[in-house]
């Protein structure tokens, strides 16, 4: 049996989850993921793997990892394993938690710590799945991705269009699923529009153009195209089955006896799969120009993220059919965001899979149960043996 140089599991845990590697959109809360980079690499290293360390184009101080074992993909065969996940966290409020974020705590069969569950004690389940494996005997590619920001921009993800495609065909990202199979998602925007009228007394409206006043028309423009969406688009796999848009924000004006002079609303969106984010942009500038055009007031609308686009793996993919086989569970859909839409426009087909409940992530003391350990790396060996050897 050969000698690694990785900790033991719960050391590796306990190493990843003391490196702090919080994105967020606030740079008050915003760290380097660097930390959690060098100790994958260092691992992944030390099993033979040839690692890759790419700092994103924005934020060089932040960077992914792609770490490969095994021949070139056979692209006959066409095969070749990806499993895949993020370094970065949520912040934490402190005030919350009944542990330290930073340090994991064993109690009541679970492992308390940030990231347990989302989702960086992913990587060490890799490792000691791939730790089973000679792997010299692989025949097709094991390809591991560790990326940056998945928490915030997405950057680390978005990175991976721009570069040549990691040589493989299909991949895990084990996000928080119950160690059940996810084969498609809900996308998610964020848009903002803004209405720009003119100020004045408010004791002569003609002294003014009164913008919220106009907002309230593209209030009920957005619930209406809601509801118009909702009756065009449907799929009866979502608990959720039809696109959501949620007015989330809304703010304008400075005084009651002044009129409005701008007013500004933010709202999101959950498309379903099949729906084309630049096509729905355009539908809804043309039916707010239908509005506003002729009113006088400024107006403009503009994303407030870049957002994700819906995921979708056929069911009779060979990873999607594996996946089910592996968990004894039927492949199912689910309304939270992951990397995987990235992926399969590279052509992999991507399922969402991991140990841990979405319940526990982005939660003061978030946890991993240790009975989901063995099973998940069981599957991941299971996973391993299928399509690389």
């Amino acid at each position: 049996m050969k000698a690694y140089a990785t900790p033991d599991l719960i050391n590796m845990l306990r190493q990843l989850i003391a490196k702090p590697s919080m994105s967020s959109v606030s740079p008050s809360f915003d760290v380097s993921n660097r930390e959690v980079i060098d100790l994958l690499a260092g691992w992944f290293e030390s099993l033979g793997f040839a690692v890759e360390i790419m700092p994103l184009l924005k934020q060089p101080h932040k960077a992914n990892l792609l770490a490969t074992i095994g021949p070139a993909r056979d692209k006959e065969k066409n095969q070749g394993l990806m499993l895949a996940g993020h370094t970065d966290t949520v912040p934490y409020d402190e005030k919350f938690w009944h542990y330290n974020p930073f340090q994991l705590t064993e109690q009541d069969n679970r492992l308390y710590g940030l990231g347990t569950t989302d989702m960086k004690s992913f990587f060490a389940l890799i490792i000691e799945a791939v730790k089973r494996f000679d792997t010299s005997r692989f025949k097709q590619p094991l390809v591991i991705l560790a990326t940056a920001d998945e928490e915030s921009s997405m950057e680390g993800a978005e990175m991976l269009l721009q570069k040549e495609c990691p040589p493989v065909r299909y991949a895990v990202i084990g996000e928080p699923t119950g160690l059940k199979p996810v084969n498609a998602h809900k996308g998610i925007s964020m848009n903002s529009i803004r209405l720009i009228g003119r100020g004045g007394h408010s004791s002569n409206p003609a002294l003014g153009l009164n913008a919220m006043e106009y907002m309230h028309q593209v209030l009920g423009e957005l619930l209406d195209w809601r509801t118009d969406l909702q009756r065009r688009y449907r799929d009866e796999q979502f608990a959720v089955p039809v696109p959501t848009l949620n007015l989330g924000h809304i703010h304008g004006g400075d005084n009651p006896n002044r009129i409005c002079d701008q007013c500004e609303v933010h709202f999101d969106m959950r498309p379903l799969p099949g729906m084309d984010s630049n096509a729905l942009h355009q539908e809804l500038h043309a039916r707010l120009e239908k509005i506003l055009n002729s009113t006088g007031v400024n107006w403009a609308l503009f994303p407030l993220i870049h957002g994700t686009p819906p995921m979708h793996t056929p069911i009779d993919s060979p990873i999607v059919r594996s996946c089910e086989h592996y968990c004894h569970a039927a492949a199912h859909a689910v309304a939270f965001c992951t990397e995987g839409p990235y992926l399969t426009q590279l052509g992999i087909d991507t399922v969402i899979l991991g140990p841990g409940n979405i319940a526990q992530a982005h939660q003061p003391d978030e946890f991993i149960e240790l009975s989901s350990i063995q099973p998940c790396v069981d599957i991941l060996s299971e996973l391993i043996a299928e399509y690389c050897l």
